[in-house]
């Protein structure tokens, strides 16, 4: 065997998308792999208690492993996990959010209910898209970055992009605004808007309501599962009195709001981006709702936040989760129900760990896989206050 040649056998998926498996007491970290595979690979990075490497050859294949259908995959940076079956990524997701759960949270046993699923391919609303420069001929003047550098890939196809990306890409539609090398793209049914193009706003309708949007502000990118996980917070809302006080903090455009306010007569809405919140304010009107353009750590000193106590809160932060002086906050001003919408594990782990020595009930955990073919993966978890 070469210098700096391992062999082992790949146990799970790892946060990133690599798979993980065990050398001399290390944990080795090794794309493009799929637990039950026995491999070789080759240390490209050592570290105290763990390396990374990279794939030179399947040795036996785990049972989840299939073929890439993306013609780019290993060369772009999107997708992470097209050589694991579908069935298999929903299993590693799952793990991901239960690992933790227990190893960052301390949660034993936590609830984690059936993975909520998506289609494989076609599903993604909104994507960034990069120009490439000096493209040659016959190559698509758009692309995405390369999974191993800074440069631009040309793409003419995305499979995992919504079908009128897709023809817009295939039909060369798509160019980047003359002010920046990357844009934004956002496709649904027949609509589609572009960063820079005639159309950047327009009117998506989400479970019956319409929604503006504007391709500059950000979206969740994967539609049809969005509209399970509204379904699934207004279900847990609606435990709350109608005539109690909610609150939708980091509401970007109004996604969550503008159906919490068809059941709470009262509710607050933050949201630190002032783009975002002023389509909040078109999309969510009407008596009782207040519009706070406000950090959460500006909103838990103002005087909005110490008022009436709050029935039901909802939270969706960024991938650094909730502040530490929210996560006080919350512990301190104990509202009966709080919904948190996760887009990292780990964070969510530690909120978590807080929220529970606070005296608040974890009563479920869901995944949603909204970036199938990748590594990431969105939870909500559902909380109770301990005190009844």
């Amino acid at each position: 065997m070469q210098e700096n040649s391992v062999e082992l056998e790949i146990d799970k998926i790892a946060s990133g998308g690599s798979g993980v498996g065990r050398f001399e007491g290390r944990a080795v970290f090794v794309a493009g792999t799929c637990p039950g595979d026995r491999i070789t690979a080759r240390i490209v990075e050592e570290h105290e208690s763990w390396n990374k490497a990279e794939l030179t050859g399947v040795l036996r294949a785990g049972e989840d492993r299939v073929e890439a259908e993306c013609p780019w995959y290993g060369n772009c940076g999107g997708c992470t996990l097209q050589q694991l079956s579908y069935a298999g990524q929903l299993d590693a997701k799952k793990l991901l959010v239960s690992d933790a759960l227990m190893r960052i949270g301390g949660i034993q046993n936590a609830r984690i209910g059936d993975i909520v699923p998506s289609r494989p391919y076609a599903y993604r609303n909104r994507m960034q898209l990069h120009r490439v420069n000096q493209p040659k001929k016959n190559e698509s003047s758009v692309g995405l970055k390369r999974r191993s550098d800074n440069q631009v890939l040309s793409l003419d196809f995305c499979p995992v992009a919504d079908p009128v990306i897709q023809e817009a890409m295939l039909e060369k539609k798509l160019f980047a605004p003359p002010w920046t090398d990357r844009f934004h793209v956002f496709g649904h049914g027949a609509m589609l808007l572009i960063e820079g193009g005639q159309d950047e706003r327009g009117i998506i309708r989400i479970r019956g309501r319409d929604l503006i949007l504007d391709v500059r502000n950000f979206f969740q990118s994967n539609v049809a599962v969005l509209e399970t996980l509204i379904e699934d917070v207004m279900r847990f809302a609606k435990e709350a009195p109608a005539d109690g006080r909610a609150l939708d903090l980091y509401c970007g455009v109004g996604t969550f709001g503008a159906f919490l306010s068809a059941h709470f007569s009262r509710l607050d809405m933050v949201e630190n981006d002032k783009e975002s919140i002023a389509l909040a304010r078109e999309n969510v009107r009407g008596p009782g709702i207040r519009h706070l353009a406000l950090s959460d750590n500006e909103w838990v000193r103002r005087a909005e936040s110490r008022e009436e106590p709050y029935a039901f809160i909802l939270v969706d932060p960024p991938r650094t989760g909730l502040s530490a002086a929210l996560r006080l906050a919350l512990i301190e001003r104990k509202p009966n129900l709080i919904a948190y919408v996760s887009c990292d594990p780990a964070t969510l782990a530690r909120d978590t760990k807080e929220l529970l020595a606070g005296g608040f009930v974890l009563e479920s955990c869901t995944a949603y896989d909204f970036y199938p073919q990748t590594a990431h993966i969105e939870s909500l978890a559902l909380f109770r206050s301990g005190v009844r």
